[in-house]
């Protein structure tokens, strides 16, 4: 009787695990963020869907839905749309498509498996094709809905060493809110400027495998127990890193204690009138 209940609770386990790992790997969420910042009034606020480390995975219809039903101001994509050996592109230009049918301020910067995949030209032109708005190493003032600009700076992946910073934050204006788009949060490592606001950064999967009550258990680049594997750092008072732990897998298929996501920030206005 009792090797019985033994073997019965190994078998729930197992199930439960299982479940955990699938639920975790295919059913999305969305994060939300809110960020205050001196540099709107207190009646201002912006929003940004952050979507970052698709790898090529495809989603039904509820993703687009969704961002259809958050109707963000900007939306950023911030790398590893693609794995390093995806040879057919249907499934990101169709998600390419429908976002920007959704918001033409549609924004992206390469990851580091765009960079390795050999047939990474094909996927930027026909991502130009559809209208996104490539940011590698470019900076550009971006119109809201709401009667002021924003600005958005990009680099292309740093951690395959493809980033120019000097070119990507070039005859920035400090009056504006500025996010710099990153793929990975090495950039951390660089003297950028403090006109910086907010990186967003993608990379980690934050860690895809965590522990509860711990955290990630390894990391790109960061190797064991990651100091910057998801979710918002302050770096200053006024200056923010925010890493999307991201929609896909790479290396090993799963996630779990680890959903996958894509995140919804809001930047609000304070104590300026």
């Amino acid at each position: 009787m009792r090797k019985k209940i033994i073997v019965m609770a190994i078998v729930l386990f197992a199930i439960t695990g299982i479940g955990k790992i699938y639920y975790d790997t295919n059913i999305f969420k969305v994060e939300t963020v809110n960020i205050e910042t001196e540099k709107l009034a207190n009646n201002q606020s912006f929003t940004i869907l952050q979507i970052s480390d698709v790898h090529n995975k495809e989603y039904d219809h509820k993703l687009i839905e969704k961002v259809f039903d958050i109707n963000p101001d900007i939306i950023v994509i911030t790398g590893d749309l693609i794995s390093r050996t995806t040879d057919k592109f249907d499934n990101v230009f169709t998600l390419a498509e429908d976002l920007v049918a959704l918001c033409e301020n549609t924004y992206y910067v390469t990851g580091n498996h765009e960079w390795e995949n050999p047939l990474r030209q094909q996927l930027w032109d026909g991502l130009k094709e559809r209208d996104v708005h490539i940011l590698d190493n470019q900076n550009t003032l971006v119109e809201t809905p709401h009667e002021f600009d924003v600005q958005l700076a990009g680099v292309a992946d740093p951690s395959t060493e493809h980033d120019e910073l000097d070119l990507a934050t070039e005859g920035l204006n400090d009056s504006y809110y500025t996010i710099l788009l990153s793929h990975a949060p090495d950039v951390m490592e660089t003297d950028y400027p403090d006109n910086i606001d907010l990186i967003l950064s993608g990379h980690t999967h934050g860690g895809q495998i965590r522990i509860p009550f711990v955290g990630a258990m390894i990391a790109p680049d960061q190797g064991l127990f990651p100091e910057y594997d998801k979710g918002l750092f302050s770096i200053t008072e006024n200056q923010h890193l925010y890493i999307d732990s991201g929609l896909g897998t790479s290396t090993v298929p799963i996630r779990l204690f680890n959903q996958s996501q894509m995140t919804l920030l809001t930047i609000e206005g304070k104590n300026r009138r």
